[in-house]
């Protein structure tokens, strides 16, 4: 389904999240590429996700949450050195923070670490925001192969068995988001993508 990536229309959006409120998955648009949306809350569906992308069960789903007010669900504890990271939101930065023991541990990999980002492509906000609570934000790829731009590249064992597709046409592409570990201090920097190492180095001087 063809979907305006500036402005996505509520009818689009509101049939995507029923898909998700019934434990379906969904092929949507983040900033850079496509990703693979499902409830990050249902085992059965994040399960779905590994088996489409081959994924290895121990690496973890990062999900997307419509806002921080949501954040409390998830994790432990938002340490203060974390703080302010959270005002690099929306946008390309993944935070890991300890997870609550309600956090699926299909979702987490096992590692009692959940990631967590706040969407910033209008698609993706306008779904996470409509379904109202965590989804999988992983990209819509098989394990070890590049992630796509467009949907015509993704891989079609994936986008045929996935229950609807919201093409918002050609994305921009580039790196995905910064990973880091605030679970621990000093903070990691687990990937470097689109947020530089040295804009995290040049807040966290500050503390």
């Amino acid at each position: 389904m063809c979907i305006d990536p500036s402005s996505p229309g509520s009818e689009e959006i509101r049939e995507a999240a029923g898909i998700l409120e019934q434990q379906g998955v969904v092929i949507f648009p983040t900033t850079g590429l496509y990703g693979l949306g499902a409830d990050a809350m249902a085992t059965e569906a994040v399960e779905r996700i590994f088996a489409l992308k081959r994924r290895p069960i121990h690496n973890p789903l990062l999900v997307l949450l419509p806002g921080t007010e949501l954040l409390e669900t998830l994790v432990q504890i938002i340490p203060e050195y974390a703080e302010p990271l959270l005002g690099l939101w929306p946008g390309g930065i993944t935070l890991v923070f300890k997870a609550r023991d309600s956090v699926p541990a299909t979702l987490t990999g096992g590692t009692g670490k959940i990631g967590v980002r706040l969407p910033a492509h209008p698609v993706a906000r306008a779904l996470v925001a409509e379904f109202g609570g965590p989804i999988t934000g992983t990209s819509a790829n098989l394990a070890g192969h590049p992630a796509s731009a467009r949907t015509t590249d993704i891989a079609a064992e994936i986008r045929d068995r996935v229950d609807m597709v919201l093409d918002a046409g050609m994305l921009v592409g580039g790196p995905g988001s910064t990973i880091v570990d605030v679970s621990v201090w000093p903070v990691k920097i687990l990937r470097e993508g689109a947020v530089p190492r040295a804009t995290i180095e040049g807040i966290l001087t500050w503390l």
